[in-house]
């Protein structure tokens, strides 16, 4: 009988300790999955604040010093947190995982919609070269005019074929696309653009060169100047103003699945474009036959 009541104590004292070494195991694993589900969120809603973000993983933190025997219903309370915080935790990392996709699939997808529509621009010019011989005449035809202006008045003529400063070879430029002289105003902004090819108002000069190639009615060319201007300079002040003139050029060379995705892209580069393009887009959009949004896309 003795025998017997020994074994039982010692059974018992043996007993406590493990189920106290459980349930401390249990609770370091609930800080621990709580201190992840916290680095995870840090990294899904970067500059948080603070009492949403807590600073990085630390050490793990340190056993007790007194140990407790926790009752079978708080063991098990312990336990289904754990649980549900590694659920969690599983559900925001795919959502990262599955978010980092879609973001490579837009990107890859925007490298080959540029490198689809520089292929086929250089198809369209290369079938419509012959078309260029007839700018000679229109480049003639302007040429008495400044002969004219010479024997009128040279001393006064000849400071406007040099501007002084960028701004003033944009306006000139301007000035003739104004007047719809667009032959003039295409190589006077193809003059201007090479003589100052890093100012602000570069990105400007060759935007407003592809409109006079437009007005023109030489889609083609317009295209690949106002490709060109995006690609060169995307943080140009103009850049955006190029990207929905490629959709109208695309879609008077009747390439309008191509125009509808320039006009994606113009949407998701620059979200805060200028009011003007805003407003027009949803016609532009309707020209080109675009159906749905940029949203549903």
């Amino acid at each position: 009988m003795r025998l017997v009541l020994m074994a039982a104590t010692i059974l018992a004292g043996t007993a406590a300790p493990a189920l106290a070494q459980r349930a401390e195991t249990v609770e370091q694993r609930l800080e621990r999955v709580e201190q992840q589900l916290r680095a995870v969120q840090r990294r899904v809603f970067p500059g948080g604040r603070a009492q949403f973000v807590e600073p990085e993983i630390g050490s793990e933190p340190a056993a007790p010093t007194t140990t407790t025997t926790p009752t079978g219903d708080a063991l098990m309370n312990l336990t289904a947190r754990v649980d549900a915080l590694e659920a969690q935790l599983r559900s925001l990392t795919g959502q990262v995982e599955e978010q980092g996709f879609r973001t490579r699939q837009l990107e890859q997808q925007i490298g080959q919609l540029r490198t689809d529509i520089t292929a086929r621009l250089d198809r369209l010019e290369a079938a419509s070269r012959p078309a260029p011989a007839a700018e000679p005449p229109t480049q003639e035809t302007t040429r008495p005019a400044p002969r004219e202006a010479e024997t009128a008045e040279p001393a006064a003529e000849r400071p406007a074929a040099q501007p002084s400063s960028a701004e003033e070879a944009y306006n000139e430029g301007y000035r003739l696309w104004n007047a719809r002289r667009y032959g003039e105003a295409q190589q006077a902004l193809e003059a201007a653009a090479t003589r100052y090819p890093s100012t602000r108002w570069t990105s400007w000069m060759r935007n407003l060169q592809g409109r006079a190639y437009l007005d023109d009615n030489k889609p083609a060319t317009a295209a690949r100047i106002f490709l060109a201007n995006y690609q060169d300079n995307p943080q140009g002040e103009r850049a955006a103003d190029s990207l929905f003139y490629l959709g109208q050029a695309l879609t008077r060379l009747n390439r309008r699945p191509e125009a509808c995705r320039v006009y994606a892209e113009l949407e998701q580069v620059y979200p805060n474009m200028r009011s003007t393009l805003r407003d027009g887009l949803p016609r532009a959009r309707t020209e080109a036959r675009c159906s749905g949004t940029a949203a549903s896309r």
